[in-house]
């Protein structure tokens, strides 16, 4: 898509309010702010918006026929080129809400699928992405009628998808099929890595949360750097990002930035994305990284609390940290979530990153404790071990021994326990 086209992609969001007592899948004024925020990402000019209160969608075109009318001409004055709706939509309904609208139109799930089309840089990524298009695509054929021959160009069809529409399903099959198999090489080749940070004793901590809640801001921010992209925008970063930082008491924890939750994920999408996500469930620490500005936080917090459910995360292991703290009023009272632990921190302004350093420290397996040892000379292969790997503040030779200052975790700290000296 060039850049004049982006410019003038005018788009009309529509859905359905049922007043659902699940308001994470309903249609409500959140859920098309976040839509016109996303469809703001793609590169669209929201134009207008249309809401229809009712018990359910129609099956067969979405809205009530009314309502349809009133989408026409509004589409019409408004000049609109794209209609984009709030849930998902089938083929057929799709077919026909364009037959009666003359106006392309695509749903919450296609926008998601496109902007991930677009950021996605890594192999792993944009082979994720295409094969939840493609599986998103293909029992949706039937009933698309003509927009199989269109050629790709606007949001809805970037990607490597588009294209593979205009193949039969059995030609898709087979794409979907030789997708999978060259993602599970890149999963055993991904699993083979996280065994081998197991063997070596590396430690994780992943940052988890909602998308545009500062993740990749907070890790330049922890690791003192500017690499990882960091923008205010829905899904500014796909593909996961690892970075070193080392903990007050000299252990070495691995970070990774992960890819953002949101609201209606296609569940595709998720599934393509679950090797990354892994990540996640195989960390030692899972950060809950909540934008504390964001008036939707409680929300935000439910969707992300529901995906880390379901990769089966433990939550002893999340800390939720809410940044942004600089631009948010205080928590009071402290909202609920999966977590046992919380902080308030700002990646802008540092404040509290101190603070949540030690608290990884703490959560981290094998902290480390600062010990000061006496070493006898008839046992000084012991003291020359403390110099492989261990920490070491100062050393002395004393009349009766070698003493030394150092950091221990709890298993060494066993070893030298006839050795300490001072408490």
């Amino acid at each position: 898509m060039t850049e004049n086209e982006q410019k003038f992609t005018r788009a009309i969001l529509c859905g359905v309010h049922t007043d659902s007592l699940d308001v994470l899948n309903d249609t409500t004024d959140e859920s098309i702010a976040e839509l016109a925020e996303l469809a703001k990402t793609a590169g669209a000019t929201v134009v207008g918006t249309l809401v229809q209160n009712k018990d359910k969608p129609e099956t067969k075109a979405y809205l009530g026929e009314g309502k349809l009318e009133e989408l026409r001409l509004a589409a019409e004055t408004l000049e609109a080129d794209l209609i984009i709706f709030d849930d998902e939509l089938t083929g057929i309904q799709t077919r026909n809400i364009e037959d009666i609208t003359n106006v392309r139109t695509i749903d919450r799930s296609t926008l998601i699928l496109d902007i991930f089309a677009l950021r996605a840089r890594s192999r792993e990524g944009k082979l994720q992405v295409e094969l939840a298009q493609l599986k998103y695509r293909l029992p949706r054929l039937t009933g698309m009628g003509t927009s199989l021959s269109r050629l790709g160009g606007g949001i809805g069809t970037r990607g490597p998808g588009e294209t593979k529409l205009e193949s039969d399903k059995r030609h898709i099959r087979r794409r979907i099929e030789a997708l999978e198999d060259e993602l599970k090489d890149i999963e055993r080749h991904r699993n083979l890595i996280r065994s081998r940070r197991t063997k070596d004793g590396v430690l994780t901590c992943t940052l988890a949360g909602y998308t545009n809640a500062g993740k990749s801001s907070l890790l330049n921010a922890l690791t003192q750097s500017d690499e990882v992209y960091a923008a205010n925008q829905l899904f500014a970063t796909l593909d996961p990002t690892a970075r070193s930082i080392t903990l007050p008491d000299g252990r070495s924890v691995m970070l990774i930035d992960t890819v953002g939750f949101i609201r209606k994920l296609p569940h595709h999408l998720v599934k393509a994305f679950r090797s990354t996500l892994e990540e996640t469930v195989d960390a030692d620490v899972i950060l809950h990284v909540i934008d504390s500005a964001d008036p939707n936080m409680c929300h935000n917090i439910r969707v992300v609390d529901n995906l880390i459910g379901e990769l089966g995360c433990k939550a002893e292991r999340i800390i939720a940290v809410f940044n942004k703290c600089d631009t948010a009023p205080p928590l009071s009272p402290r909202p609920e979530g999966r977590y046992t632990d919380y902080i308030s921190v700002s990646a802008l302004t540092g404040e509290g990153l101190e603070e949540l350093i030690e608290k990884i420290s703490d959560a981290l397996p094998g902290k480390k404790k600062r010990i000061e040892v006496l070493i006898p000379y008839s046992d000084s292969g012991v003291a020359a071990k403390l110099h492989d790997g261990e920490v070491i503040f100062a050393e002395s030779y004393e009349n009766d021994g070698i003493k030394i200052d150092l950091l221990a975790d709890e298993i060494l700290q066993s070893r030298l326990k006839d050795y300490v000296i001072g408490g």
